[in-house]
């Protein structure tokens, strides 16, 4: 498709990016003493609407229903859908796993659905009891009757997040590929990519065996996954020797133990985000194509993650350069 297409949508999206938080309201709310500050700055904002008294307890619902409604809009008004459903589908994938968790025990897990703007919650109910769907496309439909089929010889719940995460990666290069753009296919690679490095590590950690990290690493990265199966049976500082000498050395060097000479998780995670973010910086000057939506899909997912990150500090009275080194990177911060 001909990045014309997106001369409509781009302006649009300009003007939602004035909505985002600027700098100055972040040092607000860092500085806010309690939540209560919090409620009172939030509301000149995109959030005000949902600033009642009980907003920090019902923030996981505001959290929720915000990315839906802009999820709908942007479904409405973009030309390609594939460039919202890249970062839908980790809303999808999640309530998927959520939702199969209930018809497989008999639980009620309602309360833990997030809206992506496209399937409703009786829709993936019904795929999962009935393992059919005229509205799922193909993959998704496939990886639930993947999760059923192990369900019929096994009753192992920790089953249904693996297989559906491993989905989620390949569904996403999937996107990538269709939408046919270098830009975007270079950052779902690196998603990827940095997403087996965090599986890996975490799995030496556990001890966990090779067999099981063969069906929890993707292969849709630009890092062959049995790289990283050679190091199955390894300690922790020897995996980060080695993604010290792949192109994402530079990236980890800062958060390495220099006495352990292990990868620090907790960091990585953070550094992770930032990296993935800064694939946007372009966007800025572009006037065509898909970038510009997805570096504002990107940094809402941002401002959510930083909104989540101030409450929970509020709680739980962090200290404010604590919080502010946690935080993920945006335009101003």
């Amino acid at each position: 498709m001909k990045e014309t297409v997106y001369n409509q949508i781009n302006p649009l999206i300009r003007l939602k990016e004035t909505e985002l938080l600027s700098t100055a309201q972040y040092e607000q709310l860092l500085n806010a003493n309690n939540t209560n500050e919090l409620k009172e700055i939030l509301e000149n904002t995109v959030y005000g609407t949902y600033m009642t008294s009980d907003f920090a307890e019902q923030f996981e619902y505001i959290y929720s229903k915000e990315k839906g409604k802009l999820y709908e809009w942007l479904y409405k008004m973009a030309p390609e859908p594939e460039v919202i459903t890249i970062y839908t589908s980790r809303m999808t994938f999640h309530n998927l796993k959520v939702l199969t968790k209930a018809e497989l025990t008999g639980k009620n897990l309602d309360h833990l659905f997030i809206d992506d703007g496209r399937y409703s919650i009786e829709t993936l109910k019904s795929a999962i009891r009935t393992g059919i769907s005229t509205e799922l496309p193909e993959a998704l439909m496939n990886a639930i009757l993947e999760v059923l089929d192990y369900f019929q010889e096994s009753s192992t719940l920790q089953a249904i997040d693996i297989i559906y995460d491993r989905n989620f990666l390949t569904f996403q290069k999937q996107l990538a590929e269709k939408l046919n753009n270098q830009d975007i296919i270079t950052e779902v690679t690196a998603f990827i990519d940095l997403t087996n490095i965090s599986t890996m590590a975490r799995g030496i950690i556990q001890g966990q065996h090779e067999n099981f990290l063969s069906t929890v690493l993707s292969s849709s990265g630009s890092i062959a996954k049995g790289r990283f199966l050679d190091y199955a049976e390894q300690i922790l500082a020897s995996f980060t020797d080695f993604v010290s000498n792949t192109k994402y050395g530079g990236l980890i060097s800062s958060i390495i133990s220099t006495e352990t000479k292990e990868l620090d998780l907790v960091a990585f995670e953070k550094v992770k985000d930032d990296y993935l973010t800064s694939f946007y910086d372009k966007a800025k000057i572009m006037a065509f194509g898909p970038l510009p939506l997805l570096a504002f899909l990107n940094a809402k997912e941002v401002e959510w993650k930083n909104l989540r990150l101030i409450l929970v500090s509020k709680r739980s009275n962090f200290p404010v350069e604590v919080v502010r080194e946690r935080m993920r990177m945006t335009d101003d911060i």
